[in-house]
């Protein structure tokens, strides 16, 4: 199988390349990937590997127990390939990549929910999508779901999320895996035609307003900047401030997350990606003009918040656009590109590392917020330690590099539900701007 052009696709935790970059870098169809020194990557693949590889092939198609198919034997080899990379590279069958590609755009048949494999092959939920089966059935952020329709997951699956979809009206139950509860339970779900809508907006108070994107799809920032004229002619032509809700948001396309934060800047750069190849590195600037005329902004994040969230968050802390408010985000931050096979599969492989406009990696760290919040009373303690950084066989972030920040995970954020953090984030928002830069980081219930 050989791979082709790299494509400008991306969801939940990938992010595509620039397109000039795909158009004037990518290699040629079938041509081999150059590494930093100028050797091709064929060129390095030891033979004794090779024939170690050939050895046990064989051994299994002669000796197992029982036959063994050889499309299953190279697929499980494939899959292998990129088991122990880390937990977003991921062997993709056709029906997988074009369901990712269903979900870049907005539509799709199934529950609703944001997922990450695990090395046991179990699936991690990022977030449950807004108005969705899943969230309405109480699925959470940080459950973990062990069984489709009580089939295990096993190692070497691969990416198994494929029997969450199906026909609209069809059920499908879940085996969850809760801290804090004491045994797997069930969850049934009733699949539908996910239509999500990445953006919604109201006001809080008369000027002040609130938009809530719930992930970054393809028409995601066009969204954003129709309910920002909604709000403001809501508010008699300009709003005194607004509220960007990014709880529980997985990411998403990073072109969304970046046209966003350049509708909010007048200049200064949104992100950077650094990869071991030169097409892996891009960097994105803000262009003249601020839809919101410099009125103060707080974006509000939770251990949910990943990816593409991520980006835009640090993107408007960094330019001193924004207040952070919340806790602290999920840290997601490498880039993952989906290489397309001849077959009509795909390898979802993790191709560089972003950078805030500071240059600080939030990879296995994540974005600390300028104001804390901390969960109510109400909130369900169980969902602890959930972050990049407690995923097992995460890239390591720089952080961990330099020996900072302590055990993976130990500073993990809190998910935040309910609309007590709006209302904080209001407060906030009314305080003068120029309290954000004298103030510690405060503590609010």
């Amino acid at each position: 199988m050989s791979l082709r052009r790299l494509v400008p696709f991306a969801l939940a935790a990938f992010v595509a390349l620039p397109a000039a970059a795909q158009e004037a870098d990518a290699p040629p169809a079938d041509a081999p990937i150059e590494s930093p020194d100028g050797e091709t990557a064929e060129a390095k693949v030891p033979l004794d590997e090779i024939r170690r590889y050939v050895s046990v092939y064989n051994a299994v198609k002669q000796a197992y127990v029982e036959p063994v198919d050889d499309q299953k034997l190279m697929h499980s080899a494939i899959r292998g390939l990129l088991f122990d990379l880390d937990p977003h590279s991921v062997y993709l069958d056709k029906e997988d990549a074009e369901s990712f590609d269903e979900q870049s755009r907005g539509a799709y048949d199934g529950v609703g929910v944001e997922l990450m494999r695990q090395p046991d092959g179990s699936l991690r939920v990022i977030s449950p999508i807004d108005d969705t089966p899943a969230a309405r059935a109480g699925v959470k952020a940080g459950d973990v779901i062990t069984a489709i329709d009580g089939k295990p997951f096993k190692p070497d699956e691969g990416d198994q999320s494929g029997p969450l979809r199906g026909e609209p009206g069809s059920k499908v139950t879940l085996t969850i895996v809760r801290e804090g509860k004491d045994k797997p339970f069930d969850v049934t779900l009733t699949r539908e035609t996910i239509r999500v809508a990445s953006v919604k907006s109201r006001m809080l108070e008369p000027g002040y307003g609130y938009v809530r994107i719930s992930a970054f799809q393809a028409d995601t920032a066009a969204d954003f900047e129709s309910q920002l004229e909604k709000l403001k002619a809501q508010a008699g032509g300009k709003l005194r401030g607004l509220v960007i809700d990014l709880r529980s948001n997985p990411g998403g396309l990073l072109t969304s997350a970046v046209q966003i934060a350049d509708d909010l800047l007048d200049s200064g750069k949104i992100v950077s990606t650094r990869g071991r190849i030169a097409i892996s590195d891009a960097e994105f600037g803000a262009t003249p003009g601020d839809r919101l005329n410099g009125a103060p902004v707080v974006a509000l994040v939770d251990a949910g918040s990943a990816s593409a969230a991520e980006v835009l968050a640090g993107a408007l802390r960094d330019n001193d656009r924004a207040r952070i408010v919340g806790s602290r985000t999920f840290g997601k931050g490498s880039v993952q590109t989906v290489l397309p096979l001849d077959n009509g599969d795909s390898v979802k492989l993790t191709t560089a590392r972003y950078y805030t406009p500071s240059g600080k990696s939030i990879q296995a760290l994540g974005i600390s917020p300028d104001v804390v919040l901390q969960p109510g009373k109400e909130a369900d303690k169980s969902i602890r330690n959930f972050s990049e950084a407690s995923l097992p066989g995460h890239l390591r972030g720089d952080s961990e590099k330099d020996g900072e920040e302590g055990q993976p995970g130990q500073n993990a954020g809190d998910v935040l539900d309910g609309d007590a953090p709006i209302a904080a984030a209001l407060v906030e928002l009314k305080k003068p701007v120029a309290s954000a830069a004298t103030k510690p980081a405060a503590k609010t219930q």
